[in-house]
Parts: structure tokens; C-alpha cells; sequence
């Protein structure tokens, strides 16, 4: 890691810590009081944006002008309302491991955060499967896999909603042993305060609209394609000529169905960004938001 970031946000957050000029508390039950802690966020991220900017290798890509604005307003008009962020990208661009670093920070502070994959939402396709002998003979075949007509984006736009407005749901869970086994209604989903969905379906369709904040991780050619064939072959127990196969596949699914959201996207990520790095910045804004002065 770079040093100064190392340097930067570890002094960011000594000094929010040990600081003796806390605001006071707001009673985010009032609308000043919200608008109050909205002001306090929007002067601390672009404090973050400053800091990163300088950065060696950035995080932050590109930032739409009027994001923070924008989200200030959500908070102070719908303060009971989940904040929901979809977090989308090409295959291998980072996002699953952004989204475990988001987790760990989240169980070493106890943040009321929920990570839920879109990946689950695929199709059945188990008959399939059975009928043309194997994933790849599918493929080989024609089959569309990340279609988004290969996804349950009913359910996913149902369940979104319900998590939204502070209802627990149980997902369903897709095999990833080979066989397109999708079981339905498995997996229990916590509402919390902030939802966080990932994957290239997170986006699909009119599901985009839910979000609160909408991510797009972008990473360098070559490591996606690296990250993509060690995955495919240490992870999944593919060989590497249908490794290959599945990587000139997933290359054109990428370009016709996930780029396009890449317009739509509130902030660009750099998935090949320092996670240590990243992890400081969680922890940052996890402090500003937790070390009010409760006299």
C-alpha cells in the first residue's frame, strides 16, 4: 500500500477519534437533524474524494457530479427506508471481493449491513444440464447464460422491495457444483440498514431504480482475465481449454449486458484497488458516523 494513503486515512481517523469539536448527536427523528447529519456526511466525502484523489492507484474512478446531493436528499426525505446499494461489474472486476472486505469490516465493527448476491437468482437449469451432458456442452450449444432472461428478476425485484422497506426475506440459493440446481427460498436475508446487492443481475432490468447508490467496479483487461482462468481452474475445477471457452463467452455477455450500466453507475470503482486501503476508508466513514458527542 501507499504509505501516505496508509498515513492519510490512519490520521483521518486518530483525529476524528480524539477530536475535542464534536457535533452534537442530531435527533435524526426531525427533519433539521437529518439534514443536519446529511450537511456533516457530504463535507466528509468530499474530504475522502480529496484524499483519494491524491492516491497513488484511486479508488474512487469517476464520481457523478450531483451523487452526493442527491443522496443527501434521500436521507433527510425517507429516513425509515433500507439504503440500497447495487454494486455491478464484469465477470472477475472485483466485485464478490469487494463485497468479502465490505463483510469483514462489517463483523469487526458489528455495521447493520446485509450482502446479498444476485448470483442465487439464476434459473433452474438443471433439465438442461441433464439433457446436453454438462454446463459446458450448453454453453457450446448456444445457451445464453447470463442472459438477463436467465435470471428470476421477478423474485429478485420482490425481494429487493421487501428488504427495502425493512422485511426480512429468504432468497434462493444457485448450486455452484455444475449441476444448475436453483433451491427456492432458502436462504434467510436480514433487512438491515444498509443492503448491499452484488453481481452482474443487480442491475438487470427495472431492479436498478431500487438503488440508493449504484456501483460499477472497473478493472484493467488483463487482471480480469488472470483472476477469471486461476478461478475458473483452482475454484471451480474447470480445465483450462474450457476455462478459455467460457472467458470468449463471458467477454461478449459482458460487453452486451453489463457495460451498458457502467452510464448509469453513481460511482466507478478501480477493482484492482489496495483492499487495505479500502478496508481504512470503511472504518472512516463507519467513525464519523458512530463518534457524535452525546452530551
Amino acid at each position: 500500500m501507499n504509505e501516505d494513503k496508509k498515513i492519510g486515512f490512519a490520521h483521518l481517523i486518530e483525529k476524528e477519534l480524539n477530536s475535542e469539536d464534536k457535533i452534537l448527536k442530531p435527533d435524526f427523528n426531525q427533519k433539521t437533524g437529518r439534514e443536519l447529519l446529511a450537511f456533516y456526511l457530504q463535507s466528509k466525502f468530499k474530504q475522502v474524494l480529496a484524499y483519494d484523489n491524491k492516491a497513488e492507484q484511486p479508488i474512487f474512478t469517476d464520481i457523478k457530479y450531483d451523487f452526493i446531493q442527491r443522496f443527501s436528499k434521500r436521507l433527510i426525505q425517507k429516513p425509515t427506508k433500507r439504503i440500497m446499494v447495487g454494486i455491478t461489474g464484469e465477470s472477475a472486476s472485483g466485485k464478490s471481493t469487494i463485497c468479502n472486505e465490505i463483510k469483514r469490516v462489517i463483523e469487526q465493527f458489528d455495521m447493520p449491513v446485509t450482502i446479498l448476491t444476485t448470483d442465487n437468482y439464476f434459473n433452474d437449469i438443471s433439465a438442461l444440464i441433464a439433457e446436453y451432458g454438462s454446463f459446458d456442452a450448453l454453453r457450446d450449444n448456444g445457451y445464453d447464460v447470463d442472459s438477463p432472461n436467465n435470471f428470476q428478476l421477478d423474485i429478485l425485484k420482490n425481494d429487493l422491495e421487501k428488504i427495502s422497506q425493512g422485511i426480512d426475506i429468504y432468497s434462493p440459493e444457485y448450486l455452484l457444483n455444475g449441476t444448475g440446481i436453483s433451491v427456492p427460498r432458502v436462504k434467510l436475508v436480514k433487512s438491515k440498514k444498509i443492503v448491499v446487492v452484488e453481481g452482474m443481475a443487480s442491475m438487470y432490468g427495472d431492479n436498478k431504480n431500487i438503488y440508493d447508490v449504484k456501483i460499477y467496479v472497473e478493472t484493467d483487461f488483463d487482471i480480469r482475465k488472470e483472476r477469471f482462468l486461476k478461478r475458473a481452474y483452482t475454484e471451480r475445477n474447470q480445465n483450462l481449454e474450457n476455462a478459455k471457452k467460457h472467458w470468449e463467452y463471458i467477454l461478449g455477455a459482458g460487453e452486451k449486458y453489463i457495460k451498458p450500466y457502467r452510464a448509469d453507475a453513481d460511482i466507478i470503482i478501480n477493482g484492482d484497488s489496495d483492499l487495505s486501503y479500502f478496508a481504512q476508508i470503511l472504518e472512516y466513514f463507519y467513525t464519523i458516523t458512530n463518534n457524535f458527542d452525546e452530551v
